[in-house]
């Protein structure tokens, strides 16, 4: 899951976007279950001990998954930036986020799906 830890370039299909999101939803309320029977949960923060170091740690990786799943699309990955639109530009992320690869070789990379 995070070989790619942070590399920003290429490109990451679908599958590896979203088994990434997968994996970090479950890790979190794990995480936060844990932090709730351990009392290191901050009702007022919304965050807990080890939920908060895990998300310092993803930060970097997330992002740059992100970029990469642009990359597939054909988009740059200033796009991400578009999420801070409160609520419509996190669904046009979302929507940018679960369209098909660009076919062929794009500005950057070939497809990952290795068709062309």
């Amino acid at each position: 899951m995070l070989k790619k830890y942070a590399v920003f370039s290429g490109r990451a299909q679908r599958a590896e976007y979203w088994y990434f999101v997968l994996f970090n939803c479950l890790a979190i309320i794990g995480l936060v279950i844990i932090d709730s029977i351990t009392g290191s949960f901050d009702d007022d923060a919304g965050i807990g001990l080890l939920s908060g170091l895990y998300y310092l740690g993803v930060l970097l990786p997330s992002l740059a998954v992100t970029v990469r799943r642009l990359h597939d699309t054909g988009r740059s990955g200033w796009w991400m930036l578009i999420a801070l639109l409160p609520f419509l530009g996190g669904l046009i992320l979302l929507f940018f986020t679960v369209q098909d690869s660009q076919p062929g070789g794009n500005q950057y990379g070939l497809n990952p799906k290795g068709v062309s």
